[in-house]
């Protein structure tokens, strides 16, 4: 089947994108169609099923476009993915957004979705709980949603320096090969969501920083969504200083499971005596995870639970 589709603007490149980025990450999504423009026209030529979703999903781009000043990548993702932004910030178990291979992200329970309803209501949140039941994913996933609907500037994350029983300075290279192997778990959330060309401009970009805790300190963050990760790995002060950086349009996520505290002393830990300090706050939420949250491998939910009953 061969089709045209002829745009009513004064100049395609609105459309197209400079050097026809947004079309040809449109066309992506069809590899089996033909597909050329001249002008304001794009000339499809491939089988009838993909050459009518393509105008479908085409005329869905051109509203988009007339609702904002330009139109990005991200946008063409959304008419692909089904993003519907009013339906997630209602409701807690809506797709947050999607793996790189397709694979929708959306709570997997109750206590994820509070911690997405609470993301939409509040400017702070606390999530806290044993390892295992999605803290850091969902977070990281918000991040990134937020992120490709140009609602924040860039994505800060971040953790406390501390060795889970091993000695960073004992490892080979500089301090980025230092504390890359104590990031990972960052790392491979991100990877997940993000093709890795992307993340890798991303991150050369500083549109992602990933950093640990002290690189925080003298700065103020403004537009970005901020994740301190293995909070329970900070002090009273540490967190002090890393809470008072939020800046205007910020949105801050603290996780942090109490039971393991890599700190010298357990006491040192300032993680619940913070949350009982601010959790009566208005615009701060806590969402307190259990051992029935757990979603790895059924064993993970039994092993925790008898550490918890020792």
């Amino acid at each position: 089947m061969k089709k045209t589709i002829s745009l009513n603007v004064p100049n395609p490149v609105e459309i197209f994108g400079a050097g026809n980025k947004i079309l040809d990450e449109f066309c992506s999504y069809f590899p089996g169609l033909k597909v050329t423009d001249k002008g304001a026209d794009i000339f499809l030529e491939g089988p009838e099923e993909q050459v009518m979703e393509f105008e479908a999903k085409f005329a869905k781009l051109v509203e988009i476009r007339k609702r904002k000043p330009n139109l990005t990548i991200y946008d063409v993702e959304d008419v692909f993915s089904g993003v519907n932004r009013n339906n997630l910030a209602m409701s807690g178990n809506a797709v947050i957004t999607h793996t790189t291979d397709g694979r929708p992200i959306h709570a997997r329970n109750h206590n994820q979705e509070l911690m997405v309803k609470a993301y939409f209501k509040d400017d702070l949140i606390f999530a806290t709980g044993p390892a295992g039941t999605g803290k850091t994913y969902i977070a990281i996933a918000l991040a990134v949603r937020a992120l490709k609907h140009r609602e924040i500037k860039r994505i800060i994350l971040t953790r406390p320096a501390v060795e889970a029983g091993e000695r960073l300075g004992f490892l080979p290279g500089d301090l980025k090969d230092k504390l890359d192997p104590y990031l990972q778990p960052i790392y491979d959330a991100l990877e997940d969501m993000i093709p890795t060309k992307r993340l890798q401009y991303f991150i050369e970009d500083d549109v992602i920083q990933i950093a640990p805790l002290a690189y925080m300190r003298g700065r103020t963050l403004d537009r970005a969504c901020v994740i301190l990760d293995e909070a329970q790995n900070t002090n009273i002060g540490q967190l002090k200083m890393f809470l008072t950086r939020m800046g205007s349009d910020a949105k801050f996520i603290v996780t942090g499971d109490a039971t393991q505290v890599d700190l010298p002393r357990s006491a040192d830990s300032g993680l619940l005596r913070v949350i009982k300090l601010l959790e009566d706050i208005k615009g701060i939420s806590v969402v307190r995870f259990s051992s029935a949250d757990i979603v790895r491998h059924p064993l993970v939910t039994k092993i925790v639970k008898a550490f918890e009953d020792q």
